[in-house]
């Protein structure tokens, strides 16, 4: 009798984790074989949040806090400036016609600018005087063919120039604390005749500058 039950017990335990194994293996094909509903809800929900999302910052509009809780009120303002357009045309046609009288006014502002210091205030005054006298040019011109460190090398461009057919002077000047002698040709008293000899100069080969000097 203990030997029919032992067997049994056994066969029955047998039977029982083979049993489990299949319900075990059943339940796994079904999960992964059947949709989850939840899972299919969540992703399709997700999927509508995600085409909101994107429709919502497409239509985004960064001056959207300044329109309040009526977003349909911002175009007022157009509607109203066309409203008020045919009624506001006429006022600049009066502005006009009432300030024709002003150009009277606009001489004492050009005299102001006028007034204001320049660049070089010095020939700002020489061209005023010369303006008061008869238009006549306040200033000597020079062609200065060059600045040496040493006298003898400013006589050698004054020979090189007397060669040319242009007479020069040598002049001595400091500058930054050492001697420079300068050579120039001049004075003119027009400046196209100034500028015409440095054409001159330039196309001998000589290297030439233009130089005023207040008479």
């Amino acid at each position: 009798m203990k030997k029919q039950q032992t067997g049994g017990t056994i066969i029955g335990f047998i039977v029982g984790v083979i049993v489990g194994l299949g319900a075990a293996l059943a339940v796994a094909v079904y999960v992964t074989k059947v949709p989850v509903p939840f899972l299919n809800k969540g992703n399709g929900r997700g999927a509508d949040l995600d085409a909101a999302e994107s429709q919502k910052n497409k239509n985004w509009d960064p001056n959207s806090p300044l329109y309040g809780k009526n977003p349909a009120r911002p175009p007022a303002p157009a509607v109203a400036a066309a409203a008020s357009a045919p009624t506001s045309t006429p006022a600049p046609e009066v502005r006009a016609a009432a300030s024709a009288p002003k150009p009277a006014a606009s001489k004492p502002e050009a005299a102001k600018a006028e007034s204001k210091p320049g660049a070089d205030p010095l020939g700002d005054l020489a061209v005023a005087k010369a303006a008061a006298k008869g238009n006549v040019d306040p200033f000597d011109y020079f062609v200065q063919a060059g600045a040496f460190r040493t006298q003898a090398d400013a006589d050698a461009q004054r020979a090189k120039l007397a060669m040319l057919g242009w007479e020069a002077r040598v002049s001595e000047r400091e500058q930054n604390g050492r001697a420079v002698f300068r050579v120039r040709v001049g004075p003119f008293t027009k400046r196209d005749d100034a500028e015409q000899l440095k054409e001159k100069l330039d196309a001998a080969g000589v290297e030439s500058a233009l130089v005023r000097v207040q008479r």
